[in-house]
């Protein structure tokens, strides 16, 4: 929670914690943050990829700033350097993710294909 305000520019009004007693009997802390922001959002199933590639660089860069709000600028710029390396390191895994997705999804539309399971369209 802590953390979470940090990143955050303008406060959700609802962030906090809450420590309850379940029904076992044992004290449990849950984070409580507010469901909806009522702020706009972007269809990104109907981005045309130019699009897509502006709104990704906006939500990186968005995130990057956010993380940079809880740290040290100095030591971070001095951890990841000059070099392309994080660039590079972060790229690959972005890259790997997708392709991960990828297969995944397939898999998942060989399985309803086959009728090892039932799916549902449109909601």
């Amino acid at each position: 929670m802590v953390g979470q305000r940090l990143m955050q520019t303008v406060g959700d009004i609802l962030l906090g914690w809450q420590r309850v007693s379940g029904i076992d009997g044992k004290e449990r802390d849950f984070y409580v943050r507010q469901l909806r922001d009522w702020k706009g959002s972007v269809d990104v199933e109907a981005l045309v990829p130019n699009w897509m590639r502006v709104y990704a660089q906006l939500c990186g860069w968005t995130l990057a700033r956010a993380h940079a709000r809880t740290g040290d600028r100095i030591a971070i710029a001095a951890y990841l350097g000059t070099s392309d390396a994080f660039t590079d390191a972060v790229t690959d895994f972005a890259e790997t993710y997708a392709d991960m997705t990828e297969r995944d999804h397939a898999e998942l539309t060989a399985a309803i294909a086959d009728g090892r399971i039932e799916a549902t369209t449109g909601v």
